[in-house]
């Protein structure tokens, strides 16, 4: 039966069989192109080696191939961000408004408490400069509350006003400011030409230039326009009409001339009496110190100005372009 079965393995038999290594485990045969296939042992994979040359030409090629796209902008891109821009603009807007506040107490003021002197002037320059002031100050504080909405909003069209505005403010501010310097060295001369004929031919006969007349000498302590003989050769006093606005009732000099102001106390004009003083002097001082305040003030803040609309034009540039 054993023979039937088949050879069975002794025990030295085992010397004979190789161990089973599944690695080694080959089929013959061929490819079609006469090399030997080898199949079931795992291919070992041989590092692919690209050349430094190769890679450049293609990171070369492959950039010359992408499309040139512009590069995006953000609101920290260049060299202010779109923030501190906002911050700079806030602090300029309170500096705005403030000093817009200021042009309108100080014109206010010369019109309410300097105004009437202006009617004994032959030129209208003062009137014109301190009324353009007033309406530079008016804008100065319309467009600090523009730009605070502008800025807040980042809208770019209440900027392009703001802009606008801040252009006009400082031209008004900077050609009245030049004209206050130009007048103020020529009040003096205007005044020695002109204050003297509007005394002598205005007083009496004008309500406006009366009461301003008679203002001005109470306030000055002066009496007539250079010296107080000047009222010997007015019409109030040669006229003798009946329809003066202050009758003479023969008075020699105003009775604002007086040292102590009551009625008919220009019945004498001795020097303990009335005052002798003209009052071109105090007038001329009063006057030039006045434009040289105007003039300050509206050279001096239209330089500020510059800066708002540099400020308000990066901020215009930047929200343009600037991706959120």
């Amino acid at each position: 039966m054993s023979s039937q079965m088949g050879h069975f393995l002794g025990p030295d038999d085992s010397s004979e069989i190789e161990p089973f290594d599944p690695e080694a485990l080959q089929y013959g045969g061929s490819t079609t192109t006469g090399t030997p296939s080898t199949v079931g042992r795992k291919a070992k994979q041989t590092p692919v080696i690209v050349s430094s040359n190769n890679g450049r030409n293609g990171s070369r090629s492959s950039r010359k191939s992408s499309p040139n796209t512009p590069k995006q902008k953000t609101r920290d891109s260049d060299c202010c961000s779109i923030n501190f821009i906002k911050y700079s603009l806030h602090i300029f807007n309170t500096i705005f408004l403030m000093s817009g506040m200021v042009i309108v107490g100080v014109t206010l003021w010369t019109v309410f408490w300097k105004h009437q002197y202006i009617s004994l002037l032959s030129t209208t320059n003062y009137a014109i400069g301190t009324y353009a002031l007033l309406a530079a100050g008016l804008l100065a504080v319309v467009g600090g509350v523009l730009g605070c909405c502008g800025v807040c909003h980042e809208h770019r069209g209440i900027l392009l006003m703001y802009t606008f505005i801040l252009l006009f403010v400082f031209l008004l501010e900077a050609i009245v400011g030049g004209l206050a310097y130009l007048y103020e060295t020529q009040i003096e001369a205007e005044l020695q030409h002109s204050l003297n004929s509007t005394f002598v031919e205005h007083y009496g006969v004008s309500e406006r230039q009366t009461q301003a007349i008679d203002s001005m000498q109470q306030e000055f302590s002066c009496c007539g326009a250079v010296r107080f003989e000047d009222w010997r050769n007015s019409v109030w006093l040669r006229s003798r009409r009946k329809d003066l606005i202050r009758p003479t009732e023969g008075r020699l000099v105003p009775d604002s001339c007086c040292v102590t102001v009551s009625p008919l106390c220009g019945l004498r004009d001795g020097p303990s009496n009335i005052h002798y003083t003209g009052c071109i002097y105090q007038m001329t001082d009063d006057v030039k110190h006045h434009l040289i305040i105007l003039g300050a003030i509206g050279l001096g803040l239209s330089v500020i100005q510059i800066f708002g609309m540099i400020l308000s034009c990066c901020l215009y540039v930047k929200l343009k372009n600037v991706l959120d």
